[in-house]
């Protein structure tokens, strides 16, 4: 499957989480104050030393580019028209954490690691955005501004979440919006949700068929004839590969009532199956990308180590015409290419996962290809 720039249609670079806080934030130029509230953790660095135990050494200082490794290279030769990633972090410098037991932030100063990547939108509509509270997402939702980065699925209030990121395609009269939303499935609290006064992100109150009826609207009153639509949700459980019938027929829903051409679905740790629902993507579980999760034991069977980039490229009418999934093994805190064997795991079970979709997974050299009915 030849991904290179130039041919008819849109290329959208898509991952799951980029966790870039509590570790990872210890290894770059500009660490923030270490210190966590966890049960058996009480500084971001034990999360450093576990990784140096399983995989040896991790410099500091690192230059931003450091932990994208591999990826940067492969995503420059794709030649995406958008890079989108759920940001999975707080950007601040604030003391004050909300009381939830696992609190990600990453130091301001850090943030030219995301633009090294050239990312386009950053998805926060995700249960750790809210971290350091209001004040936080606030001081995060002013870093990006001042960096240049967008921003969907959280504002200083309900219009402003609910806005798309919108970013101008080659083909110059042609849009991409970007929607970001979350659910409380996965682990969002309540009281997170953006109002008309109230900073926060746009919170789903269920996945029900109102629900998806009333998003739907809210989309389709932005979308012009013409326009790519990505909604992208965080929701759903950590570990397994279960898809709950609520989440299915959310994205279905959003598709029927033509909202959107691709459902961006992240939380889980592990890529989880995915679906071709009337030539439209949906991928209800991209796996973490960025984390510092190396060297933390427990649900070995699901490969939390590994990472999919995702290329999906889209046809002049919306359909999704070719799907590339690029495998990655994070190790010492950045991205390698996977091993054949772990981009064979990668096949065999995301294959047997996806069937039940009409989805197939199967080897194209050094990644992985999918088909559909």
């Amino acid at each position: 499957m030849d991904m290179e720039p130039g041919q008819d249609g849109i290329t959208l670079f898509l991952c799951g989480d980029v966790m870039l806080g509590r570790g990872i934030d210890q290894i770059m130029h500009c660490p923030g104050d270490p210190t966590l509230y966890e049960s058996y953790v009480t500084s971001a660095l034990g999360y450093v030393e576990l990784a140096e135990k399983a995989h040896g050494p991790i410099p500091r200082d690192c230059p931003f580019d450091y932990v994208w490794g591999d990826a940067l290279g492969d995503l420059d030769a794709a030649g995406p028209a958008a890079r989108i990633i759920n940001l999975e972090t707080s950007i601040t410098t604030s003391l004050k954490p909300v009381p939830k037991g696992i609190n990600y932030k990453m130091h301001p100063g850090n943030v030219p690691c995301v633009k090294q990547a050239k990312v386009d939108c950053c998805v926060l509509a995700n249960n750790h955005v809210l971290d350091w509270g209001q004040a936080g997402l606030l001081e995060t939702l002013s870093v990006l501004r001042r960096e240049g980065l967008a921003a969907a699925g959280a504002g200083t209030d309900l219009a402003e979440a609910e806005k798309p990121v919108e970013i101008a395609l080659a083909e110059g009269a042609r849009r991409l919006l970007v929607f970001g939303l979350g659910s409380t499935t996965s682990g969002i609290p309540r009281d997170w949700a953006a109002r008309p006064d109230r900073p926060g992100v746009w919170l789903l109150p269920d996945l029900s068929p109102v629900a998806a009826s009333r998003s739907s609207e809210r989309i389709l009153a932005m979308r012009k004839p013409g326009d790519l639509v990505v909604v992208s949700i965080h929701w759903g459980s950590n570990w397994g590969y279960e898809v709950p019938d609520e989440q299915r027929l959310f994205a279905h829903a959003l598709i029927d009532a033509g909202a959107c051409d691709l459902i961006h679905g992240h939380s889980s740790h592990h890529p989880r199956p995915l679906e071709v629902y009337k030539g439209r993507l949906v991928l209800y579980g991209c796996g973490d990308f960025i984390t510092d999760y190396e060297g933390i034991y427990g649900y070995e069977q699901y490969r939390g180590d590994l990472a999919l980039a995702y290329l999906a490229r889209y046809s002049g009418e919306g359909a999704l015409s070719e799907l590339t999934l690029v495998p990655y093994q994070m190790h010492r805190f950045r991205l390698r290419r996977a091993s054949k064997k772990d981009t064979d795991w990668l096949q065999s079970t995301l294959d047997r996962e996806s069937a039940p979709f009409g989805t197939h997974i199967a080897l194209k050299d050094t990644r992985l290809a999918a088909a559909w009915q």
